[in-house]
């Protein structure tokens, strides 16, 4: 019993002390006017620094568009980007949301990435790294182009640079970086005859051919149809090794050759209208 008064003493107390007036608590009185006057103090403020960036003073007048370190700007019309941006753009200096900047830069033909900043006090700087074309993609008329990252974009073929010459590339929209890739072994295969590949094409069933800058049209197979992943590079290995037998029976006179037979390959004639020759390991074996 003598517990179950004093809750009820200690509880009557508590509630005489948050329940009595404010001001017959002068401790009390005096945090609560500190809060207040914390609070309106705070809202003075903000209200101040809303009003400021209100002022036409903020508004954004200036926009420089610049090129990323070491790289020129070939194919951005800097007066007409900057009053793009000017007339598009929402927000002041303080508002304008940068992200939506660099989307809309990044949208833009020719434009790869592009980095946005603030300068103070109505000011825009907008570094722009412009798309290298290396290659077409699908065909002089497609107004696609792809990158040396593999990556394709909008371009015209009349905005490249006349002396860039520019690899044929075609394939699935997805399969840029694979056949960037591909393109890449290729190269370093055909090294020994001094040849570079001009031209790439990667069928919807991933099987590929090549164009070499000799004239050499070569015809390949899927990778996948193996789980030897050396495969092809064995069927070029073959290739090199059987190829002064080849020359010796028909000069230069082969202008392709099928590299997606699983012993050998076969050679197709250009000056006479033949069907293709087979050779495979067996047969230049019994040649030597």
């Amino acid at each position: 019993m003598h517990a179950i008064g004093a809750f009820f003493s200690w509880f009557g107390e508590s509630c005489a002390f948050v329940m009595g007036p404010l001001w017959n608590h002068s401790d009390r009185m005096q945090k609560a006017t500190r809060f207040l006057m914390r609070c309106f103090a705070v809202m003075m403020l903000v209200g101040v620094l809303v009003w400021l960036s209100q002022r036409p003073v903020f508004t954004l007048r200036q926009v420089v568009v610049e090129p990323v370190e070491g790289q020129a700007l070939r194919h951005i019309n800097k007066p007409t980007v900057k009053q793009q941006v000017l007339e598009t753009v929402q927000g002041n200096f303080f508002s304008v949301k940068l992200e939506d900047v660099k989307r809309g830069f990044e949208a833009m033909p020719w434009v790869r990435h592009a980095n946005v900043r603030r300068v103070w006090p109505n000011g825009l700087v907008v570094s722009i790294e412009e798309q290298k074309a290396f290659a077409t993609w699908g065909g002089a008329d497609s107004q696609r182009l792809m990158n040396n990252h593999g990556e394709i974009f909008s371009g015209r073929i009349a905005d490249v640079p006349d002396d860039t010459k520019l690899v044929d590339f075609n394939g699935p929209d997805d399969a840029g970086k694979e056949v960037m890739g591909l393109y890449e072994k290729a190269n370093t295969w055909f090294k020994p005859w001094n040849a570079q590949v001009t031209s790439l094409t990667l069928s919807d069933r991933y099987a590929w051919h090549v164009k070499l800058s000799n004239g050499m049209k070569l015809e390949f197979g899927r990778d996948e149809e193996s789980s030897d992943k050396a495969l092809t590079e064995e069927r070029v290995s073959r290739l090199f090794k059987y190829w002064p037998q080849v020359q010796e029976k028909w000069a230069n006179r082969v202008d392709a050759v099928d590299l997606r037979y699983a012993n050998g390959f076969a050679v197709h004639l250009a000056s006479a209208n033949l069907k293709k020759n087979e050779v495979d390991d067996k047969k230049s074996e019994r040649k030597q």
